[in-house]
């Protein structure tokens, strides 16, 4: 084991039962772990900390994402496979389970849009969309970025703010069109905080936190939960 997977693993005993996270960098020549904070509010899945990022852009150069899994083996999950590739760097996964190591590198990998696993802004809703946008549509939606928990977002949610700057119009009818979004309101959110694409033929596209991303139908308590109906424009 080289040092800075020993430097790691420790970091992941640390941060135990919640996952860990850091960084692969090359600093004066070297390959150093350098450990970064998890500011997920959740214990299984991690946010590495964008000032701890950009601390070590500053110190080097970066080569790899590295996190641990507390209570599962070194195996890649759909999750980090979505994440691998909207990173852009390979990633290194330790298991706290028999200290093993697993690798992956970015391959062009695409997650199903029906049956996909929850991970806050990695696999959530807004990550459906866009996905829908861009294979079935040709259009790359900007991301945006979360807050660091989905109850914070729950709390101040974004679309309302949002959608315009996306590129979408009110349409301002309860119809909606293929290819629609529509905003909704969850679990009693004080504004929209869930989104869902309208597929045609009556069914939506969406994705809830913790389940799998599902084909419903748009009907009885989702057209009483939707308060706007969006249309891409450009």
């Amino acid at each position: 084991m080289q040092d800075w997977q020993q430097a790691a693993l420790q970091h992941a005993k640390q941060d135990a039962p919640r996952e860990s996270c850091g960084l692969l960098v090359v600093v004066k020549g070297r390959q150093r772990y350098w450990p970064c904070k998890n500011v997920s509010t959740e214990d299984d899945f991690f946010i590495l900390d964008p000032l701890d990022y950009a601390a070590a852009e500053d110190a080097g150069t970066i080569l790899a994402i590295v996190h641990s899994h507390p209570q599962t083996p070194a195996v890649a999950s759909e999750a980090d496979k979505m994440a691998c590739e909207q990173f852009g760097l390979p990633w290194h996964i330790v298991s706290l389970l028999d200290e093993r190591w697993c690798s992956i590198k970015p391959s062009g990998y695409e997650a199903s849009l029906i049956g996909r696993e929850w991970v806050w802004g990695v696999s959530d809703c807004w990550t459906l969309v866009r996905d829908y946008y861009r294979r079935e549509m040709g259009i790359k939606l900007r991301d945006w970025q979360r807050p660091e928990s989905s109850e914070a977002f729950r709390q101040l949610p974004l679309f309302e703010r949002c959608f315009g700057e996306t590129g979408f119009v009110d349409t301002g009818s309860k119809e909606p069109q293929k290819g629609d979004a529509m905003l909704m309101s969850l679990n009693g959110s004080p504004g929209l905080n869930h989104v869902a694409v309208y597929i045609g033929e009556g069914k939506m596209l969406h994705q809830l936190q913790g389940r799998l991303s599902s084909r419903d139908y748009w009907d009885g308590y989702w057209q009483k939960v939707t308060g706007r109906i969006v249309r891409y424009s450009g």
